[in-house]
């Protein structure tokens, strides 16, 4: 099964219910993939939620995240790659995705986009723009 890394800008545009990016939420939820995950990520998305639409909200989703059968936590202390620059707190996305062998970062942060550039570790993203669930839902 497919290992992905959700962005946190990913993650709020995909679970409102009429969002046309809610497919993502819901493979999440269908268990058509696996989410990597790391505490520092669940604490982010928990924060950008609580922003963005509430507090209310942001426990509920998180509450969601944690109890998925299909949600792999990993710590990555032994990762610190440091590949983006731009942005230091983006890279522990980065980090998840070595640690926890992830297929694909879905995002659409611009910070991402050095990652192309860089031979290893090899982090493969999608942009949630121009994702489809028949791209990353092998």
């Amino acid at each position: 099964m497919i290992k992905l890394i959700i962005d946190t800008n990913s993650l709020l545009v995909s679970t409102p219910k009429k969002s046309k990016y809610r497919w993502l939420f819901d493979a999440m939820l269908d268990g058509k993939f696996q989410l990597v995950v790391s505490t520092e990520i669940l604490l982010e998305y928990e924060e950008k939620l609580a922003e963005f639409y509430s507090e209310e909200y942001a426990d509920m989703i998180i509450q969601v995240i944690v109890n998925l059968p299909n949600l792999i936590r990993i710590n990555p202390i032994s990762y610190n790659w440091k590949l983006i620059s731009a942005d230091p707190d983006d890279n522990k996305f980065i980090d998840a995705y070595v640690a926890g062998g992830a297929n694909y970062i879905i995002t659409d942060d611009r910070h991402f986009d050095v990652l192309h550039q860089i031979e290893f570790p090899k982090v493969q993203t999608v942009k949630m723009r121009f994702a489809r669930p028949e791209m990353i839902l092998e």
